[in-house]
């Protein structure tokens, strides 16, 4: 018997096909398909997609000047912002809830006698109190690691003698996981490309590893061979969770691969951001933040500086674009286009 098949069931790109419900903050391949139409022609009538919800939930597409039949892309890097912070969000509530569960749980594993004590030897979500506790659990992680080590390291402090201990164990632990074929992948903030004691702990390792950096990263988190994770359960490093939940392992492993592929390369090769009509990476950074309507504080917090510096960057940020006030200087800022091209 002749003739065209059938599509698959499901098959996204079938018309005929309803379309199937997402998370929008992973908009589907028919919505890329159709953004990126609406990128090289300037817009899209609102028919067009209308099979697809995602792409407004997404917010990937926003009602036209023009018309209500006529929908305009918002910029490509103020739509992948959103969905990294997104991704970030996340990974924070998914942290935090937990450290609910464990808090919950805890008491618990103290009931049933034997048993229960025999089960919570390998617990899926342990906390871990204290940082030479901590410590002790990331290097007996490692100690059997043979295949990768992924770390975000938001905040760097040698300068205390506490920091310089860890880094002394860290750099042995690492050296030790590189010595036995393994490799370590490690992202910063931007504002550590600067600082002569991250390019110097590299240039002390021997093997197969690389750093690399971005304006925002989340908070600490260490996965050791994809089977184990370190993440902390407090504002101040002293308290952290050991996950050995597959689930949850695999979850932060995969957020971290989303954040290396759009890192800009620090170590072993170095590639500089350029500078854009003027404004710098750091400001287009900052520009991204002001349209969003943030305060000069969230702003220093999210991009690692201090105030000073943040207002200093806004400062010289407007009087690039000529800006007279805060206001102005938003309106500028998605005028000029610094945010529909790469940084």
């Amino acid at each position: 018997m002749t003739g065209t098949a059938a599509p698959p069931a499901n098959d996204p790109y079938d018309p005929y096909d309803p379309h199937n419900p997402h998370d929008p903050q992973d908009p589907c391949p028919r919505a890329i398909e159709l953004y990126e139409r609406a990128l090289r022609e300037g817009g899209i009538g609102r028919r067009d997609v209308s099979s697809l919800p995602c792409l407004m939930e997404s917010g990937l597409l926003v009602p036209a000047r023009q018309g209500p039949a006529r929908l305009t892309p918002v910029p490509p890097a103020l739509v992948l912002h959103r969905l990294l912070r997104a991704a970030g969000d996340r990974v924070l509530e998914q942290r935090r809830h937990s450290a609910r569960l464990a808090e919950a749980f805890a008491p618990l594993t103290r009931i049933g006698g034997r048993s229960v004590a025999e089960a919570d030897r390998s617990p899926a979500i342990r906390v871990v109190s204290g940082t030479g506790r901590i410590n002790e659990a990331i290097t007996g992680a490692m100690a059997g690691a043979v295949s990768e080590l992924l770390c975000v390291q938001p905040n760097l402090h040698y300068s205390d003698s506490r920091g310089a201990a860890a880094q002394a164990v860290a750099m042995d632990r690492d050296q030790a996981l590189l010595d036995r074929g393994g490799r370590i992948r490690t992202l910063y903030q931007h504002t550590q490309r600067q600082m002569p004691l991250v390019l110097a702990r590299y240039e002390q390792l021997s093997g197969d590893a690389e750093a690399r950096s971005l304006d925002e990263v989340t908070d600490r988190l260490i996965v050791v061979d994809r089977d184990v994770a370190f993440v902390p359960a407090g504002a101040d490093g002293t308290v952290a969770l050991e996950v050995r939940h597959p689930a949850l392992v695999e979850f932060l492993a995969a957020t971290f691969d989303r954040l290396w592929w759009q890192a800009t390369p620090l170590y072993p090769q170095t590639v500089h951001r350029p500078s854009l009509n003027g404004v710098t990476p750091r400001q287009r950074a900052i520009a991204g933040l002001l349209v969003e309507g943030h305060t000069d504080a969230v702003i220093a917090d999210r991009l690692g500086m201090n105030i000073r510096t943040a207002r200093v960057h806004i400062a010289k940020l407007a009087a690039t674009l000529g800006s007279e006030s805060r206001a102005q200087l938003g309106y500028l800022i998605g005028r000029s286009g610094i945010l529909d091209r790469e940084a």
